[in-house]
């Protein structure tokens, strides 16, 4: 059984693969500002999407999203204001989404939210 990291990096392993299949550009994986991170940052066209991952190994637990509390969005907020600060540029329109990779069959269940919160 992985651990609890190595699960997570698959999940954002998961979701890179699925944001890609659907025509994204991974722009960054990872991306830190101080102690907080995005998990990916995505880009199409003029859109740029800043992507929570969350993942659960089943349902017993509760679906992963419910854990992108309002304290969780304020803080992928502040790292995606200082990543439109450093590498932002005119004509770009900017989102936050959430994908949430359920279980540890192949393949899991795989839901991306689009536009998932707003500033």
């Amino acid at each position: 059984m992985a651990s609890p990291h190595e699960f997570g990096r698959r999940c954002e392993q998961l979701a890179v693969a699925h944001l890609t299949a659907s025509g994204w550009h991974i722009v960054a994986r990872n991306f830190r500002f101080g102690r907080r991170e995005i998990d990916v940052i995505a880009r199409r066209d003029n859109l740029i999407i800043f992507v929570e991952v969350k993942g659960r190994r089943g349902r017993g637990c509760g679906h992963p999203l419910e854990a992108i509390h309002p304290r969780k969005r304020r803080e992928i907020q502040r790292v995606a204001l200082h990543w439109v600060s450093r590498f932002g540029s005119p004509g770009l329109m900017y989102r936050f989404d959430a994908i949430s990779v359920v279980g540890t069959a192949d393949p899991p269940d795989i839901a991306h939210v689009e536009d998932a919160w707003r500033l």
